[in-house]
């Protein structure tokens, strides 16, 4: 069918029609945009004040094209980075790290680093809450894995056990934490089941 504008209307398949997407895959938006946009909310609301770590970076080469604009050319990391985020919930201390996979059946091992373990170690001895939040993209599914268990996987993986976490693991044993339209990822729900 012709419309005035001379442009034919887009035809929709029968099988499209049929089958209502309700999915949010392809949402556009990365695990840390969408954790970023639920902070901001967070802090909107006053219901908690965490931030992302800037990650430290010393700056060797600008270049200046013109007054207005500066261009870094060459820049190194200072020191390795500890986890994404930290801040306060509920006289708390948080921090925690975000990680993203398209593998189907596990989290890698090798996408945690030794300096972030031995952080989140710290955190948790000293008391503070530790956690890790993890999307399997392909399934467009975000689990919050517990930083005790975290560590873990970690100790068997230094024994020589698996280099992995199977995805049923997170199905099992982690929190699937949903996706809201304002708290795109509501963790802080998940934290006041098991702290509060």
């Amino acid at each position: 069918m012709n419309y005035p504008n001379g442009k034919k209307k887009n035809m929709i398949s029968k099988k499209s029609r049929l089958k209502p997407n309700h999915s949010f895959s392809n949402r556009g938006m990365s695990l840390e945009d969408d954790i970023n946009v639920t902070n901001q909310y967070y802090l909107e609301t006053n219901r908690a004040v965490i931030h992302k770590k800037p990650t430290p970076v010393q700056i060797v080469k600008v270049n200046y094209p013109n007054r207005s604009a500066a261009v870094i050319t060459e820049a190194y990391f200072k020191q390795a980075s500890t986890t994404d985020y930290n801040g306060l919930y509920r006289g708390k201390y948080v921090d925690f790290e975000a990680k993203e996979t398209k593998n189907k059946t596990y989290f890698p091992l090798a996408n945690i680093h030794d300096h972030q373990i031995k952080h989140m170690n710290s955190i948790l001895n000293h008391g503070g809450i530790c956690f890790t939040i993890i999307r399997f993209s392909t399934f467009d599914e975000t689990y919050l894995l517990q930083g005790t268990k975290l560590l873990e996987y970690w100790k068997d993986k230094m024994n020589g056990g698996k280099k992995s976490i199977p995805y049923l693991h997170f199905k099992e044993n982690a929190f699937e934490i949903p996706f809201k339209y304002q708290e795109r990822v509501d963790y802080l729900a998940i934290i006041d089941q098991l702290y509060f």
